[in-house]
């Protein structure tokens, strides 16, 4: 049975910030035209690209798996869904190896401090997701589901009982029983 992962990730947003003015190019080699067009519309780039890398690092970290050959840089990405809440998006070989691992979703979350940029992820098999209530089996209700089985057949019963579907054999086991004969004398 596969189980879920989880990854952590910190980045110093300094350290992002000294990254990004030293190497111009380091923002479009490893972030997506959505996560760029996202991080400079906001009032601190940096910050925000520290959490998108974070969360590269906490995403893989929850697959099992790392930066490296058949994982590429842009394999790991953020997008924000209509809330405004961050989403893990995999492509290439993150992609891979969450399928092969056999992940369906992975839940991201994303902080900020004024200095450091936090991002955890968790990835979910199918097994770890929780069963929707009403495929939960409430003992109480399966027993009293039982009863009311049980008391419609003992219902029938005593329908044709009172229907007289049941032949005079049985009521002349009962007589034999009680120790009476059909024709009534004693021995």
């Amino acid at each position: 049975m596969a189980q879920a992962g989880i990854g952590v990730d910190i980045v110093e947003i300094p350290r992002m910030e000294a990254i990004l003015q030293r190497t111009p190019s380091f923002a479009q080699r490893v972030f997506t035209d959505e996560e760029r067009e996202y991080c400079e519309s906001t009032s601190r780039p940096a910050a925000h690209y520290a959490c998108r890398f974070a969360a590269r690092e906490a995403v893989l970290k929850a697959l099992g798996a790392g930066f490296g050959p058949g994982i590429g840089r842009k394999d790991v990405s953020v997008s924000r869904d209509a809330r405004g809440k961050p989403c893990a998006v995999l492509s290439g070989g993150a992609l891979t190896a969450a399928r092969e691992a056999g992940v369906v979703e992975v839940a991201l979350s994303l902080s900020l401090t004024s200095g450091l940029a936090v991002a955890n992820a968790m990835a979910i098999t199918q097994d770890d997701r929780p069963k929707p209530k009403e495929q939960a089996v409430d003992e109480r209700a399966r027993i009293a589901q039982s009863f009311r089985e049980a008391r419609v057949v003992l219902d029938e019963l005593e329908r044709a009982q009172d229907d007289g579907l049941f032949t005079d054999a049985a009521s002349q086991e009962d007589a034999t029983v009680r120790g009476d004969d059909e024709t009534g004398s004693e021995h």
